[in-house]
C-alpha cells in the first residue's frame, strides 16, 4: 500500500464514531461516561460498540454544574439507553490507583485525600461522582485515572533528584497526566500506521506530551502535579524552582499566592492576557505583539518537549496531535513541525489546513515520521475501562 493510499485511508469525517478495532467485544451494556473538568462536565452515553447514543455538555461554576441541570441531563441520557455502569475521569490516582477501580466509600475517601495534588480537577471529578450517583443510585461506578497510563514508566523517568526522605516518606515522584487521551491517541496511531514509537501531544487548556513504545508510556512531560511541562492556557508549565523560592523569601509571596498565580494566572494568560488560543493566533499576526511572543514561547516549549520525548524512545515513528489546540490550530501544527525537521517530521500544509474532524494523516510525502491529527476520544478509553471492571465485580 502506498503512502498516498495510507493517507486517504486515515482520513475520516462526519459524526464521531469509534474505529472497529476499538470495540470491546465482551463488555456489558451501555456506559455513561462522565468527564468533569474545572469549567465543564461532559456526559456521553456509549453503546457496547462505542457509538455515542447521546451527549450533554454542561457548564460548571466553580467546578460543579447546577444540580437540577445535571439531573435532567443524566435522566435524558438514561432514556436513550439503559445505563449499565458509569465511568468517571479522575485526574489523580496517586501511587494507590494504577488501574481503573470500582468506587465505594473507601475509594472515594482515598480520592479526596489526593485533592491537593490536582486542585483544579479532583474536586470537580468527586462532585460529579456524587451528583451522578444520586441520580442513578445502585449503578456501579468506575474511576478511570489520568495518571494510570503512566504508572509503569521506568524508574529513571519517574524519579526526582530530591532527598530520599521526600521520595520514601512523602511519595514524591513524577506521575504524569492526560493518560486517558495519550492511551487512546497512541493506540489509534498504531492502528492506522503500525508505528511502535509514538509521541502523543495532547494540546488543550492543559497540555502534555507522552513517549509511548508499543502501547506503554515510557516518559511524559507532566510530573507530580499537572503543572510541569508545557505552557498551558492558565498554567505556567515548568519554571525554575529557585524562582519560586526567591519569590517567597525575597518578595514575601505566600504558598497560596504562588499556587493561585501558577495555576490560574500564568501560561498564555500570563504571557498574553488571554487563555484563548484563537485570540493568540489572531494577535500573533502582528509582529512584536504580546501574542507573537506568547506563541513563540509556546512553540519553543512544544518543540523542545517533543524532542525530549523522541529521545526517550530512541527516535519516533509517529507524532500525534490531539486535544482542542492540536486538532483545531493549524498554525500550531505548522509551527511545531517547522522546528522538528531534524527528527524527520514534515507536514503537508494544505492537508493540515484542510483538517475538520476525525483522524487525518498530515505527513508530507516521504517524511520519515508519520504525523497525524487524531480526534480526542477519552470517552472511548473510559468506557473500555469501565466495561473491564464490571465482569470482575460480578465474579467477585
Amino acid at each position: 500500500m502506498t503512502r498516498a493510499t495510507d493517507q486517504a485511508g486515515v482520513a475520516t469525517a462526519g459524526a464521531p464514531s469509534a474505529p472497529a478495532s476499538a470495540v470491546s467485544p465482551d463488555g456489558p451494556g451501555n456506559v455513561l461516561v462522565v468527564n468533569a473538568g474545572s469549567s465543564s462536565v461532559k456526559l456521553r452515553l456509549l453503546a457496547p460498540d462505542d457509538q455515542v447514543l447521546a451527549a450533554h455538555d454542561l457548564r460548571a461554576a466553580a467546578g460543579r454544574p447546577d444540580p437540577d441541570e445535571l439531573e435532567r441531563a443524566v435522566e435524558e441520557l438514561a432514556h436513550a439507553g439503559e445505563v449499565a455502569i458509569t465511568g468517571h475521569r479522575v485526574v489523580h490516582g496517586g501511587s494507590v490507583f494504577t488501574d481503573p477501580v470500582l468506587v465505594d466509600d473507601e475509594v472515594e475517601g482515598q480520592l479526596r485525600a489526593l485533592v491537593p495534588l490536582a486542585p483544579l480537577h479532583q474536586p470537580a471529578a468527586l462532585a460529579a461522582l456524587a451528583d451522578v450517583s444520586a441520580v442513578l443510585p445502585g449503578v456501579p461506578r468506575v474511576a478511570c485515572f489520568d495518571t494510570a497510563f503512566h504508572a509503569r514508566m521506568p524508574p529513571e523517568a519517574v524519579t526526582y533528584a530530591v532527598p530520599a526522605r521526600w521520595r520514601e516518606e512523602y511519595g514524591v515522584r513524577r506521575y504524569g497526566f492526560h493518560g486517558l487521551s495519550h492511551a487512546y491517541a497512541s493506540r489509534r496511531a498504531a492502528e492506522l500506521t503500525g508505528a511502535r514509537r509514538v509521541v502523543t501531544a495532547h494540546l488543550g487548556s492543559g497540555a502534555s506530551l507522552a513517549a509511548v513504545r508499543d502501547g506503554v508510556s515510557v516518559d511524559t512531560t507532566m510530573g507530580f502535579t499537572p503543572l510541569e511541562g508545557m505552557v498551558m492556557a492558565t498554567r505556567s508549565g515548568t519554571v525554575d524552582p529557585g524562582l519560586l523560592l526567591w519569590l517567597q523569601t525575597e518578595q514575601g509571596m505566600s504558598a497560596e499566592e504562588l499556587t493561585d498565580a501558577l495555576f490560574h494566572h500564568s501560561g498564555m494568560t500570563g504571557l498574553v492576557g488571554s487563555a484563548d488560543m484563537r485570540a493568540v493566533l489572531e494577535g500573533a499576526r502582528r509582529p512584536g505583539s504580546p501574542e507573537a511572543l506568547g506563541l513563540a514561547v509556546y512553540l519553543h516549549r512544544l518543540r523542545a518537549e517533543t524532542a525530549a520525548m523522541a529521545a526517550a524512545l530512541g527516535g519516533m515513528d509517529a507524532l500525534v496531535l490531539t486535544g482542542g489546540v492540536g486538532e483545531h490550530a493549524a498554525p500550531v501544527r505548522s509551527g511545531a513541525a517547522a522546528g522538528l525537521g531534524f527528527l524527520g517530521v514534515a507536514i503537508d500544509e494544505a492537508r493540515s489546513d484542510s483538517y475538520q474532524r476525525g483522524d487525518l494523516e498530515i505527513s508530507a510525502p516521504g517524511a520519515p515520521v508519520r504525523t497525524l491529527v487524531i480526534e480526542a476520544r477519552e470517552d472511548i478509553e473510559i468506557a473500555r475501562a469501565a466495561r473491564a471492571c464490571l465482569p470482575a465485580r460480578a465474579g467477585g
